[in-house]
């Protein structure tokens, strides 16, 4: 059930807002937006201390969090039903990956990762969606990976495929109530992320965070579904329609043979 909240102050919640692409959502939705207060939540409080200064027109909220721990989810909860805000815009960007084969990641690694790209989204946008009022708005970030079985990314684009139809199908559940969905399919993207996938960056050159950023919230003004950067990768997610799932999973391991 959908509450009135027009009166209460109007937020923002970005996810995974200490580095990479949450730094550029929560900056650009700042300019953008009309708000409050934007809510910061990361474990690095240090990091996103130094977010909040760079906001201009909104408050930045820090709320130091692991969104693979229950406890702390449950504190962003409290404040939400304590505050009773009126939730404008939820980014869930919170996520991770590690490149390797299935059986030679820890266990642990992958539940976490299970914990903070599907469990924790659905969550934050379950309880989020209680305090949206019409023409409120959900970023669910997923990626390319999503699009196929990727052996060597196994569990990762399982997570994204998952992300990718919850928001798609979410969208056209909200629609009778004015909030729009849109699921953000970055390709590789110079941030963070990619050095912890694998401990190293594994793109040389590729979208920043700020063009790929800017190009979700072009997307999400216009209503569109999904929002995916650069001319090639939305022809690589094509093909990957495409082609026979067999085929994809074959090529995708070739250059993964020996991790």
């Amino acid at each position: 059930m959908v509450h009135s909240f027009k009166m209460h102050k109007k937020i923002a919640i970005v996810t995974g807002a200490s580095s990479g692409l949450g730094v550029e959502f929560a900056k650009q939705i700042d300019k953008k937006k009309i708000l409050d207060e934007i809510w910061l939540v990361a474990r690095r409080e240090q990091n996103l201390k130094e977010v909040a200064r760079q906001l201009k027109k909104s408050k930045g909220i820090i709320l130091k969090t692991d969104l693979t721990k229950k406890q702390d989810i449950q504190k962003l909860i409290k404040k939400l039903e304590k505050e009773k805000p009126n939730l404008r815009l939820l980014v869930n960007n919170a996520g991770f990956g590690k490149k390797g084969y299935f059986q030679k990641i820890l266990l642990k690694t992958q539940q976490e990762m299970i914990e903070l790209n599907v469990k924790a989204l659905v969550t934050l946008t379950y309880e989020g969606i209680k305090y949206m009022t019409k023409g409120s708005e959900i970023i669910q970030v997923a990626s390319t990976a999503g699009f196929a079985p990727l052996p060597g990314f196994n569990v990762y684009s399982a997570t994204k495929a998952f992300v990718l139809n919850f928001a798609n199908a979410l969208n056209e559940e909200l629609k009778s109530k004015g909030i729009h969905t849109i699921a953000v399919c970055p390709g590789p993207v110079k941030t963070e992320f990619t050095k912890r996938s694998e401990g190293k960056s594994i793109i040389p050159k590729e979208a920043t965070a700020k063009k790929v950023v800017a190009k979700a919230l072009k997307d999400l003004k216009k209503k569109r579904w999904t929002s995916i950067y650069s001319f090639r990768i939305k022809i690589l997610a094509m093909i990957m329609k495409l082609l026979p799932r067999k085929w994809i999973v074959e090529m995708s391991n070739i250059k993964n043979k020996g991790l």
